[in-house]
């Protein structure tokens, strides 16, 4: 056997280094898995008192081969991880709805007492009082007994409701079916009653306690009252806002869900109610204002500590919805002023909502646009047809000019500018251009300035889009001649009558088409020639247009020398677009090559 050389030996003791090294991290990891075995066990025993973990000593490089080491960081000594169990199936939704039924069927029996009872003279009334008194007591105490107890919060918070509940359906019977109270004296007993269970729910962290004491009332007190009247109208106004301060704090968007319910269906019931008999109440306008001021109050309040503030938002504008209706049972003037106030409040809110905790981005364009819808309600309230869509229209322009580059401001632009535009289109239809008929002067001084707004409205809302594409511009094209048509034709027969007016009307139309065709042209002669398709294109569509008015309509229907005008004027008009725009292409081509 040969010996080994040099670079033999060199090889071995390399390989052997290897193996010593994998044997010491071995060694390291081994050491490692037990010290965690040890912290484990300590945790799965907490009874057992904590003993220190003694830490991992560096374990010193052995000699090769280390078969200690081996056996140690074989796979049977690593400690295997305990079990985790699997969750059981949560079932705790069969006892709260249980619990719900239950309130609903106890509710119902204390209502039968109140009502039915009276109603047959079965007890007196001071037993039957007295009774409901003993049957929320008892009920509330035993909540608070049962609350205590393992597992009780279910039905703590079911007990709780259902005798807070009979407690205000006693108060609504004491104060409206026996008068043996007044009305602000049942008003302020009511609240209390309110305010304690609802100081309950918070102190037990329990929306849901919350809810079950609004909930019921809705569907149950206009039982109890006979019907809905103003009294029950200010009782839910203030177990609303009773049920305000308790929610301070709290992320309890369904709880507010039912303080808006609870003061919006009434009102509104009563709105249609007075609307059908044809009378007027004051007294019920004042509870709608309160109602709205309430709904917006508790937004601006809650919204800081609210995750689903787009659902608060929109609940905000449901509680506002009885003031835009009150022009069911008010004259215009008030109704009017009502809906315009609260347009202005939610646009001193949007304007200001970067400074107001909470109100972020998407709250703000939700109350821009109640503000345009309340808006549009005070317009259409107070003005006509023929005032209301040049209201409509300039305020689609004021908006698009003021909030050009916000997309939500575009948008409520466009809304407004839609409604208008369909108060336009009803006392300025499509058939008008067509037909020669009479016009009032008021309805014919309207539609010259609705079509000069609209007009306006198509420019400046095109000017604000960043890049507008060619159906844009192709709409907004179709709308100016539309508009430009109608006022020319309104002009013609409001000054020279139904037959030479209309004439010259639609002769001056045609001509407004030709010269709007010539002014593109020049703009596109004005700009690089990478951005003169658009304009070129609108210009040559604009001529077809015209041209097409020209021999299909206006040869036909013109008469005299309105025809002889309108063909000689365009087309002069087209002769000297037809020489003038190549020289002037030419020629702002040459400075912009020179510029360059």
């Amino acid at each position: 056997m040969s010996p080994m050389t040099e670079p033999q030996r060199a090889i071995i003791a390399r390989v052997s280094a290897d193996f010593s090294a994998i044997s010491q991290y071995m060694a390291r990891v081994s050491t490692d898995l037990a010290a965690l075995d040890r912290l484990l066990a300590e945790q799965s025993q907490p009874a057992r008192a904590a003993q220190p973990v003694p830490q991992p000593q560096p374990y010193p490089v052995p000699y090769w081969p280390q078969y200690q080491a081996s056996v140690a960081a074989s796979p049977m000594a690593v400690p295997q991880a305990p079990a985790v169990p699997r969750p059981q199936r949560d079932q705790g939704w069969i006892g709260k709805l249980l619990a719900v039924a239950g309130v609903a069927v106890t509710l119902i029996g204390v209502v039968l007492l109140v009502v039915l009872a009276a109603q047959a003279g079965i007890l007196r009334p001071e037993i039957r009082v007295a009774g409901g008194v003993l049957l929320a007591g008892a009920l509330v105490g035993a909540s608070l007994w049962l609350y205590s107890r393992p597992g009780g919060r279910v039905g703590a918070v079911a007990l709780a409701a259902t005798g807070i509940a009979a407690a205000y359906i006693d108060v609504i019977a004491i104060t409206t079916i026996y008068d043996w109270v007044s009305a602000p004296v049942g008003l302020v007993v009511a609240a209390l009653v309110a305010g304690g269970g609802l100081t309950l729910a918070r102190r037990w962290d329990a929306q849901q306690l919350g809810v079950l004491v609004l909930v019921p009332l809705i569907v149950l007190a206009p039982v109890v009252t006979d019907g809905i009247t103003l009294l029950l109208v200010g009782f839910m106004l203030a177990l609303a806002a009773a049920s305000l301060p308790v929610q301070l704090g709290k992320d309890w968007i369904w709880l507010h869900c039912a303080r808006i319910a609870a003061s919006t269906f009434p009102l509104l019931i009563a709105l249609l109610a007075l609307h059908f008999d044809d009378r007027r109440d004051l007294w019920l306008l004042g509870a709608c204002a309160i109602a709205a001021g309430l709904a917006i109050a508790a937004a601006l309040i809650l919204l800081p500590k609210t995750t689903n503030r787009v659902l608060m938002a929109l609940v905000t504008g449901a509680g506002v919805l009885p003031a835009l209706c009150v022009v069911l049972v008010a004259d215009r003037v008030v109704a009017a002023m009502m809906a315009a106030v609260l347009a202005a409040v939610f646009l001193a809110i949007v304007l200001i909502g970067d400074r107001l905790p909470g109100v972020n981005g998407v709250v703000r364009q939700i109350w821009a646009a109640l503000s345009a819808i309340c808006a549009t309600i005070a317009v259409l309230v107070a003005f006509s047809g023929d005032v209301a869509a040049p209201v409509m229209l300039a305020m689609a322009i004021v908006v698009a000019v003021a909030a050009r580059h916000a997309v939500m401001a575009r948008w409520i632009a466009l809304g407004l500018a839609v409604v208008g535009a369909a108060f336009y289109l009803s006392y300025a239809p499509p058939s008008s251009l067509f037909y020669s008929s009479e016009t009032a002067t008021a309805t014919a001084v309207s539609t010259l300035i609705a079509s000069l707004l609209l007009i306006a409205f198509v420019v400046v809302i095109v000017w604000t889009l960043e890049e507008p594409d060619s159906v844009m511009w192709a709409i907004a094209a179709v709308v100016a001649a539309y508009a430009i048509t109608t006022f020319t034709v309104t002009a013609g027969v409001l000054i020279g009558g139904e037959e030479r007016g209309f004439f010259a009307g639609h002769m001056a139309a045609t001509i407004c088409w030709i010269v709007m065709a010539a002014a593109l042209f020049v703009y596109a002669a004005r700009i690089p020639r990478a951005d003169r398709s658009m304009p070129i294109g609108g210009g040559l569509a604009l001529v077809a247009a015209a041209m097409a008015k020209l021999f299909l309509f206006d040869l036909g229907t013109l008469d005299g020398i309105f025809r002889v005008a309108v063909f000689i004027v365009v087309g002069l008009i087209l002769l000297g677009m037809g020489a003038g725009y190549a020289r002037l292409l030419d020629k702002q081509d040459q400075q912009q090559d020179g510029k360059v």
